[in-house]
């Protein structure tokens, strides 16, 4: 047993790895603001033993009282409405934010892990990504304050590693879905099923041939744990290699849900990426991880999840 800090954890993601954390015996401290995170998300923990929340901005302040052996950083804007719309917020998170988050694990002695993303690749010209990759982004445009603010987490969390000998953990996550994640999140798994399931024309950016790699997010909090548990300090990929188009993943999306949503196409927004897959050899054999669940299986889960709170 372990007392393990996440913050975000009222997020979609992290509150999924709240609940795991919980389920293999660990005590969880959640931290949130609330920003994007909602305490929804936690009504399946709340009241458990073991478990508390923690109202706090981490870019202010990351107060925990009593013993901690883990660290997990989630707290952010993760889809590109929430971030462009706090591009300042994001940017605080991840370098203050980040900053308090390692002292806080400095302090106790306790294992730190970085949620990193498959964005600090950028618009990748190197397919599919490796973690040797150093990526292509641009530094000054609309989706920088999210890529950057990841790119800067990543190189303090390792200036802590050199530096104090913390040991750290930094995890690269690729296009997570699932239950709890917002109706109104402006990614395009839950774009696609919410249109789809209010009958809405579903909305494609550009052609629809840009490609992305899904994970599902039962799949996603496994691989984390799994480098979480282990002696790897990262960057580790994990998502999903399956790589699919737009156009594909509509099709899919009308499939399980049953819809006649007509597909209409607008322009692609600046410096969108044309392609995204991981490499997950690291994962498969450093951690012994690889996904289990197939996109259909998943979009299924989260159709059902999205007709029971619309």
């Amino acid at each position: 047993m372990a007392r393990v800090v996440v913050t975000g954890g009222a997020g979609f993601l992290g509150s999924h790895l709240v609940t795991h954390l919980l389920d293999r015996g660990d005590d969880v401290v959640a931290v949130d603001n609330l920003c994007t995170g909602r305490r929804v998300n936690l009504d399946g923990v709340a009241g458990r033993p073991g478990f508390e929340f923690v109202e706090q901005d981490v870019s202010l302040a990351l107060p925990v009282d009593g013993p901690v052996d883990a660290v997990l950083h989630f707290a952010s804007p993760a889809s590109p409405p929430a971030y462009l719309a706090l591009p300042i917020e994001t940017l605080l998170v991840g370098s203050d934010g980040t900053r308090h988050a390692l002292d806080l694990a400095r302090a106790h002695g306790a294992r730190f892990l970085l949620a990193s993303t498959s964005e600090v690749y950028g618009d990748p010209l190197v397919h599919p990504q490796t973690e040797d990759y150093w990526g292509h982004v641009n530094p000054n445009g609309p989706r920088s304050v999210y890529d950057e603010a990841k790119r800067f987490g990543e190189a303090i969390t390792m200036a802590y590693h050199r530096t104090y000998g913390l040991a750290v953990r930094i995890v690269r996550i690729f296009n997570t879905y699932g239950p709890r994640m917002r109706a109104d999140d402006g990614r395009v798994v839950t774009n696609f099923l919410v249109q789809a399931l209010r009958g809405d024309p579903i909305t494609i950016y550009g052609d629809g041939t840009q490609t992305r790699s899904f994970c599902y997010v039962d799949d996603e909090v496994r691989g984390i744990l799994a480098l979480l548990d282990s002696e790897e300090i990262g960057p580790v990929n994990i998502g999903n290699p399956g790589e699919f188009t737009m156009l594909e993943l509509a099709e899919r999306v009308l499939e399980v849900t049953g819809s006649s949503s007509e597909l209409v196409f607008e322009a692609l927004p600046v410096d969108d990426p044309r392609q995204r897959r991981p490499d997950i050899t690291l994962a498969r054999e450093r951690l012994g991880w690889k996904p289990e669940v197939e996109l259909g299986e998943g979009l299924q889960r989260t159709a059902d999840h999205f007709r029971g709170t619309l």
